[in-house]
């Protein structure tokens, strides 16, 4: 039997139906009993009428039912003008319990004043909250677009380990696990294995995939698991072909999202979606510390100079949307210290840049070196020799100009909607002090 959903309902009016749902409301008045159902797609009316003899037994099972509880009712669906959810409404002639709810822990629907942590320990009740549901919706139309996007644009998909045996991708810490005797790594990202596929003559690629960070770090964008959107692409010319491609992908993305869902998102979230005009602001990273210290008074911390930081980073959004009205703006020309060894250089400034939206950094793209003589001595000037020797052979035998960018799925749901941090976001969020559920 196929499931209904509160969407496909208009398709059965006048029809009896069985349809399945938790209970969200129960309204047990004197003359008659509402119950409200939801399920993924929305909400409907069940009406029992306790005058009716034939309802004896369902007006006292009702009477004995918990909000959530998941019940299948088997009735008439009817046309009725004053039931505000969609003037339509079930009465049923059988009732089911399938799962009948305990007590729950909070209202997930009124978390003001309940812990993050609280939430997250029930993570499967919060997401029951209408918010978190849309927004998962958002994020899988997101996702779509995108990866509708790069495969019109010839993209191959690939997928690419996650177990590693070397701990050499950045600088960033790895998770070290037993494998059979020996060491191995969880990836940082695919980035080495996209790079292999440029090798490989495969010309563009995209993987869609988790990606480890060990970094101890509790910040509102951090997380130890998460899922990137990685893609990498050959014989670009200079990296404003790159920074072109990644505004057309947002663009793309941003607009599908907007389209689809823009009304429920001002309605749950207050936002209103604005699709970013191209080209976007581009500036130095020289530029830019100097703009910071004359608009705001901003010196870049000593151990952060030739990079960013989240200070800088947020200063730069104020000033994009001050000067431009702009939501995203790339920084470029950072300093070769602080980039990683696989970058090309230019004179000695690594061809790459970081883009910022509002406030926060969703990508580190850039051209990649392919020559390997050059590739082989940054490395060594990173004091990476032994932990390299795999990847430096994928050069040995030919490889073309490419380059390419990651982007945090959940990163970018949080900056979409404004949620406080990724662990609103994510699905199941993990960081250093969370392993559970």
């Amino acid at each position: 039997m196929k499931k209904i959903y509160v969407n496909e309902l208009e398709n059965y009016l006048e029809q009896e139906i069985t349809f399945s749902a938790f209970i969200d409301v129960i309204r047990d008045k004197k003359w008659v009993q509402f119950i409200i159902l939801k399920d993924s797609t929305g909400k409907v009316q069940a009406t029992v009428e306790k005058s009716v003899e034939e309802n004896k037994e369902m007006v006292e099972l009702v009477s004995s039912l918990t909000k959530d509880s998941v019940v299948e009712i088997e009735g008439k669906l009817v046309k009725n003008d004053a039931v505000k959810l969609g003037g339509m409404e079930i009465i049923p002639k059988s009732i089911k319990v399938l799962s009948k709810a305990e007590e729950l822990p909070f209202d997930y629907n009124n978390t003001e004043g309940v812990s993050i942590d609280t939430r997250l320990n029930h993570r499967f009740l919060d997401l029951r909250n209408q918010k978190n549901l849309l927004m998962f919706k958002v994020q899988t139309c997101l996702v779509n677009a995108m990866r509708e996007f790069v495969i019109k644009n010839n993209f191959i998909e690939i997928h690419t380990p996650k177990i590693i045996g070397t701990a050499s991708e950045s600088g960033s810490e790895v998770f070290k696990l037993d494998y059979f005797n020996r060491d191995a790594y969880l990836a940082q990202s695919p980035q080495f294995y996209k790079q292999m596929a440029m090798c490989s003559g495969f010309d563009r690629v995209f993987e869609i995939a988790p990606a480890f960070r060990a970094e101890n770090s509790n910040s509102y964008r951090h997380a130890t698991d998460f899922t990137s959107f990685d893609l990498e692409m050959s014989y670009l010319e200079n990296l404003d072909e790159l920074m072109d491609f990644e505004e057309d992908l947002l663009i793309n993305a941003l607009s599908a999202v907007k389209e689809k869902y823009q009304e429920e998102i001002k309605e749950l979230f207050g936002i209103e979606i604005n699709i970013p005009t191209k080209p976007f602001p581009r500036m130095k990273l020289e530029d830019l510390y100097k703009e910071l210290e004359k608009e705001y008074n901003f010196k870049m911390d000593f151990e952060d100079i030739g990079d960013m930081n989240a200070e800088s980073e947020k200063l730069a959004y104020k000033y994009i949307k001050e000067k431009y009205g702009h939501e995203f703006v790339f920084i470029t020309d950072f300093s070769a210290k602080k980039r990683a060894f696989y970058h090309k250089r230019n004179s000695g400034i690594p061809m790459g840049a970081d883009l910022i939206w509002k406030g926060c950094e969703i990508t580190t793209l850039a051209i990649r070196e392919n020559r390997y003589e050059i590739l082989k001595q940054q490395a060594k000037e990173k004091g990476l020799t032994e932990d390299v020797k795999f990847y430096l052979e994928f050069f040995k035998y030919g490889a073309p100009p490419h380059g390419g960018f990651g982007l945090g799925i959940d990163r970018l749901t949080m900056l979409l909607l404004e949620t406080s941090s990724l662990k609103e976001t994510m699905f199941l969020f993990r960081g250093p002090n969370r392993l559970e559920p």
